[in-house]
Order: structure tokens, then C-alpha cells, then sequence
């Protein structure tokens, strides 16, 4: 095994603009700007949108059947009561359906729309269908479920003209020398193409059809997604009143994880640096009683107590670094995080891109989350390598920990996984942890930089 103090461990990532050598300022932003449409093909989100779009048509033909057909057979049985269970199915469909767009809209968009309903009442069938019936969300999602109707019908025919256009042009050559005589249907112009060559200007019209293609989608979807977020999203109110219980839950959390660490601190002072510094103390005693009877027993003890005493030095400056460790405040995060994956037993790649510094409670929440992960990756995972990325988005700084172990982390109450999550609720940040049996691990934490 390799030493702790070589740095070769640390395999760098050098962002494009930024020499190996630091010739740029730690953590500067690349200076080769990505051109917009290249941002656009690379953007996930954009092709996430461009696959839920359509997917709106089966989904509003599903509604419409349901709402034109189940809603008049259960008006019509109610008065002999076959009707009210078909009422209460109606009202679990709607909102099982409102749970499931709001799922699919925060996969496509990357923004998680909340769900904004009341409590239930604990007991009563009738209650309870009452509480649905009152709650003005139930009924802001049926307003969703029949805008959506038109909408799904448009979203499906415009994307499967578009993209057939698209890939009309785009693929001309190929269907040019497949199919000789080949007439694309474009529209009013149509085309003959006998041979590839002949296809080669459509295609280059297609290649940018692409990207304003993306560009609709990416129009369309905010669009879909803002109406989306008003029907089916909390209220102001509600929204003020979930953030009120998500500061409360972060308050107890961040008092009981700085109870747990100074309680740390107490046990490791006691325990480590305090024992040691009390059996030096005796040994200097012992030797001054001995200083002048026996002077040879005398020099072994001040050189056991010279020992001890180093050791509780280094105790002490372990301890120290526990707690908010001097290089991160000296030379910032991307050089604490050097210094880490330059002990770690596993070889780790390293990734840092922030254009400034975050504030320091995002630093250290940062830097300690990247310890305890290379720390479980090396001593339980048995992983084999490490990929650290820290990144800044927008007003995020969002830290990612990989590793190719066995699996199986969680974060369980009183680790140190949950001490990290219960830190990061100080300042509304969050930590997860994806594990599989098998691998691999991914350690997340996105740290806001104002709370």
C-alpha cells in the first residue's frame, strides 16, 4: 500500500482553460465557453422533455376515456349506490394520476413539484372522501387533467411531424441511395432524390432542424411545466407553511448535530489528548523525584514523557483538523480536497469547478461529506477507485462521490452519513445516498450558498 503522504494518489481532472500546473486560480471557471447549441444537445433535460411531451398523448387519451366514460356511469348509478364506490375510484384515479405527472414532470424538468394536499382525517371512509372532495387541490388537478386532454392531442401529432420532418431531411442521403427515386414528404415541396449525394443538402438542413427542434421542445416544456406547476403545485400559503415545518426539522436536526459533536469533542479530549497529557505529567514527576538518586531511570522517563507528549500533540492537531481542518480555510476547498484524496488509500479522480469560493458552512459540510465517503469507500466498500465532482449550480454547490465498491451504504441513525445529513439540514441542504448491493455507491450533497 502507498503511503498516505504521496500525492500521486490524487488523479486530477485539469478543466479545459486551466494548466496542471495552476497557472489559473484554484477552482477557476474553464475560459472556452460551450456555444449554446452545442449546450442544448448536451443539456439532459431538453431530451427528457422531448420524450415526455409525446408521451402526454397516450396518457390524455387514457383521461379522456376515463373522464367521458366513468364520470356519466357513476353519475347514473349513484341514486341505486353503485355509484359512490365508482365515485371514490374516480377520485383515487385522479389523484393517483396528478402523484404520477408530477413524478414524470420532475424527472423531465429536474424541479420536484411537491404534492400539495391536506392531511386525511386517521379514521372514516365518509370522512375521508369528504376531506378529497374539500381540498381545492383535488380540484386544480382535475383542471390539469382536462387542459392536458387538447394539449397531449397537440404535443403527440406536433412532435411526430416534426421529428419526422427532421428526420426526413436529416437522413435523405441514406434513403437517397437506399431507395432510388426517393420522394421525403415534407410538405408542399417534395423532393426527388435519386442518389446520397443528392440527399447531402437536406441532411445539412436537418442537422439544424435538430436544434431548433430542441429549442420548440425546450419553449413547449417550460410552457407545459409553468401550467404544470400552478395547477399542480402547493398554494403560496401551503408553500410558506412547508417551508415553515422544513426550517423547523432543520433547526432540531442542526441542534442535535451540534450536540453530537461537541459531545465528540468532550469524549475524544477526555479519552485521547487529556489521558496522555495526565501520564506525562506523572513521568515528570517520577523523573524529578529520581532526578538526583537515579539519574539514568530519571533520562528514561523525561524520554517517555517526550514521547507521550508528542503523541498528545498529534492527537490534538488530529482532533483539530476533526473540526474544521486549517488548509480549508487557508487555501479553500479544492485544495482540502487535494490534501484528502492525497491520503486516501484508494486512488481517487478529482473534479472541482467553482469560479469563487462558497461560504464556509457549504465548505466545511463539503469537505467533511468527501472524507466520509473516501473513508467508507476504503475501509468497507473495498472499492477500487473514487470519482470526487464538486460543482457550482446556479446557487448550489452540489458535491458527488462515486466509488466502484461492493455496495450497500445507508444512511443509518448514529452514522456518519446521517451526522453529515443532519449538517446539511442546517443550511436546507441535502444528502443522499444511492447503494445497491453490488455497487456502485453515489454520495450526493447539494449545498445551497444562502439559507
Amino acid at each position: 500500500m502507498t503511503e498516505p503522504n504521496e500525492p500521486e494518489r490524487a488523479e486530477r481532472t485539469v478543466p479545459v482553460g486551466r494548466s496542471a500546473a495552476g497557472d489559473t486560480p484554484s477552482g477557476a471557471r474553464s475560459s472556452v465557453e460551450v456555444p449554446p447549441p452545442l449546450r442544448l444537445i448536451r443539456d439532459p433535460a431538453v431530451w427528457k422533455t422531448a420524450v415526455y411531451l409525446p408521451l402526454n398523448g397516450p396518457l390524455g387519451l387514457g383521461w379522456f376515456v376515463l373522464l367521458c366514460a366513468g364520470v356519466p356511469l357513476a353519475a347514473a348509478t349513484t341514486i341505486i349506490w353503485i355509484g359512490l364506490p365508482l365515485w371514490a375510484l374516480l377520485l383515487l384515479a385522479l389523484r393517483g394520476g396528478s402523484m404520477l405527472d408530477r413524478r414524470l414532470i420532475g424527472f423531465a424538468s429536474g424541479s420536484r413539484i411537491p404534492d400539495p394536499y391536506r392531511p386525511l382525517p386517521p379514521e372514516g371512509l365518509l370522512k375521508k372522501g369528504g376531506a378529497i372532495l374539500g381540498d381545492p387541490a383535488t380540484w386544480k388537478d382535475l383542471a390539469f387533467q382536462l387542459v392536458r386532454i387538447p394539449l397531449a392531442f397537440c404535443y403527440f401529432v406536433g412532435s411526430a411531424v416534426m421529428w419526422s420532418v427532421i428526420a426526413a431531411f436529416l437522413f435523405a442521403p441514406v434513403f437517397g441511395q437506399w431507395n432510388e427515386g426517393f420522394v421525403p414528404d415534407i410538405g408542399p415541396y417534395q423532393p426527388e432524390i435519386d442518389s446520397w449525394y443528392e440527399g447531402l443538402p437536406y441532411s445539412v438542413v436537418g442537422f439544424f432542424g435538430v436544434f431548433l427542434g430542441l429549442y420548440a421542445v425546450k419553449v413547449v416544456g417550460a410552457v407545459h411545466f409553468l401550467l404544470a406547476r400552478v395547477l399542480l403545485g402547493p398554494s403560496e400559503k401551503q408553500e410558506l407553511r412547508m417551508r415553515a415545518s422544513q426550517l423547523q426539522a432543520s433547526r432540531a436536526r442542526g441542534v442535535d448535530a451540534a450536540e453530537a459533536e461537541r459531545r465528540r469533542i468532550e469524549r475524544d479530549l477526555h479519552d485521547g489528548a487529556q489521558q496522555q497529557l495526565l501520564a506525562v505529567a506523572m513521568d515528570i514527576g517520577r523523573a524529578r523525584s529520581k532526578l538526583d538518586a537515579d539519574p539514568e531511570g530519571a533520562r528514561r522517563l523525561i524520554d517517555q514523557a517526550h514521547t507521550g507528549a508528542r503523541a498528545a500533540i498529534t492527537e490534538l492537531r488530529q482532533l483539530a483538523r476533526g473540526i474544521y481542518p486549517a488548509i480549508l480555510t487557508d487555501r479553500g476547498l479544492d485544495a482540502a480536497l487535494s490534501a484528502l484524496a492525497a491520503r486516501s488509500p484508494v486512488p481517487v479522480r478529482m473534479d472541482v469547478r467553482l469560479a469563487e469560493r462558497p461560504p464556509a458552512a457549504v465548505e466545511s459540510i463539503a469537505y467533511f461529506t468527501v472524507a466520509e465517503a473516501l473513508t467508507n469507500a476504503g475501509k468497507y466498500a473495498q472499492a477500487s477507485g473514487v470519482a470526487v465532482e464538486v460543482h457550482r449550480d446556479q446557487d448550489e454547490v452540489v458535491v458527488e462521490v462515486r466509488d466502484d465498491g461492493a455496495g450497500g451504504a445507508a444512511i443509518r441513525p448514529g452514522g456518519g452519513l446521517a451526522g453529515l445529513a443532519d449538517r446539511a439540514a442546517t443550511i436546507d441542504g441535502t444528502l443522499t445516498v444511492v447503494s445497491p448491493p453490488g455497487g456502485p455507491t453515489v454520495v450526493r450533497a447539494v449545498l445551497p450558498c444562502s439559507w
